[in-house]
């Protein structure tokens, strides 16, 4: 059995996020893999995959936040909200600036609610709603909460090649927010703001918490060696126990242990590791007690 762990991987644009998994599948021979933040087909970036038991641990993996980095497109919107969608409306030629721009950010900022776009995995009825839009279907999403904790703009950029419609004006934006987040309704509501339609292009995925796309690799390029310890990935603190304890936590029950390391403030989170520093469970750690709430190590310790 592989070792649980994860594998960072640099998704590109043009495959699904579950077709960059099958080289995972096939190199660690197994079934069991999972990811954490699905990406458009046409996005790009990081994606953190997780093998075998790790998959238990994904839940914590999504609830960090997000970096992208995006075109908006000014001056037309399209029915899926990205540049080569069917242009449905087209704006009258505006002076749009960088200045401009950043005047409205601050409205952006902060916790709010969005509409998901109709092209979306968002279910209704057990159906997707991009099916549903797709085959014709009147589709109405209800907004979400969001948060968006930075929106910077770098600048002008020149518009993306074959292009639908005719922009006046491009911008590369980078934008941290909450999971849950759409870059495309983002992209459409900031030119609305601005007086105008817009859309997004070249969506990139730069960051999941403080994990970098920097660090990830291409899924052609993946090996064994991409396989990284939950406990580099997940910020909880490791402790290495004695044999009969990870049975204990194995079996689901809890044990005394009493840290010498103070554990984040409201934080009670911690790894549980056998004598040669293999994690075996997630656990957490409160009044000299360290409980199992995931066990991800093998069946015999």
């Amino acid at each position: 059995m592989t070792h649980p762990g994860f594998v960072l991987l640099d998704k590109p644009a043009g495959d699904t996020s579950f077709k960059a998994l099958f080289p995972l599948k096939r190199l660690f021979g197994t079934r069991r893999i999972g990811h954490a933040g699905t990406l458009d087909l046409r996005a790009s970036g990081l994606i953190i995959a997780a093998v075998e038991r790790a998959t238990r641990l994904l839940p914590f993996i999504e609830v960090a936040d997000k970096t992208y980095r995006f075109k908006l497109h000014l001056g037309f919107e399209t029915d899926t909200l990205e540049w080569d969608g069917k242009l449905l409306n087209q704006g009258a030629e505006l002076s749009i600036s960088e200045s401009d721009i950043q005047k409205i950010i601050p409205q952006f900022l902060g916790s709010q609610e969005q509409i998901p776009p109709n092209y979306s995995a968002i279910k209704i009825n057990g159906v997707r709603a991009s099916d549903l839009t797709h085959r014709g279907k009147e589709v109405t999403l209800s907004p979400r909460k969001i948060r968006i904790d930075s929106l910077v703009c770098n600048g002008m950029v020149l518009p993306t090649e074959n292009e639908t419609g005719k922009s006046f004006a491009v911008f590369e934006m980078e934008c941290r927010c909450s999971k849950g987040t759409y870059i495309r309704s983002l992209g459409c509501d900031l030119a609305k703001a601005l007086g105008t339609f817009g859309c997004v292009s070249e969506i990139r995925r730069i960051s999941i918490g403080n994990i970098s796309v920097d660090s990830a690799v291409s899924p052609e390029n993946i090996s064994e060696s991409s396989l990284i310890p939950v406990n580099e990935i997940l910020p909880y603190p490791t402790f290495n126990l004695k044999d009969e304890q990870v049975r204990a936590l194995r079996d689901g029950k809890w044990i005394f242990y009493e840290s010498k390391q103070e554990l984040s403030a409201g934080e009670n989170l911690c790894f549980a590791a056998n004598e040669h520093g293999e994690v075996q469970a997630l656990c957490s750690l409160e009044s000299k007690k360290m409980r199992p709430k995931f066990f991800i190590g093998q069946d015999h310790a």
